[in-house]
């Protein structure tokens, strides 16, 4: 049976922590995967005019535009509203996790995070929608 996975899938992580989204990065591309860090919301916002990606890990605390407006606009844009976000935050609060939930992401991550868990969430998301 082929993994459904496999292929050109481009992951984009967005963190303002470049450490943590390299060390994502770096996990995924260990597990097979096409995984690229930019550092904060408006890195984001450019890459994904540039390039469109398949899948984003989306921080939800960033300086502007966090991780919130960012899934807002791209849920309201028809390019971007179908475009699988899992949304990660160290912020244990749970009013930011329903806000975030709100917005309509695919999953959600707290940090600090497992790599396993990591890689399975994106796994079972890029599969779910191929």
């Amino acid at each position: 049976m082929s993994d459904p996975v496999q292929g050109p899938k481009r992951i984009l992580i967005v963190d303002d922590e470049p450490e943590i989204g390299g060390t994502r990065a770096t996990i995924l591309h260990a597990a097979g995967l096409d995984a690229a860090a930019v550092n904060g919301g408006r890195a984001a916002l450019a890459r994904l005019a540039e390039a469109p990606a398949d899948l984003l890990i989306l921080d939800v605390v960033m300086p502007e535009p966090d991780g919130f407006e960012i899934l807002r606009r791209l849920r309201a844009a028809p390019a971007t509203a179908s475009l699988p976000v899992i949304m990660l935050t160290a912020n244990a609060d749970d009013g930011a996790r329903a806000r975030a939930l709100e917005l309509g992401p695919d999953d959600f991550i707290a940090k600090p995070f497992e790599p396993a868990d990591t890689v399975a969430r994106v796994r079972a998301l890029l599969a779910r929608v191929a």
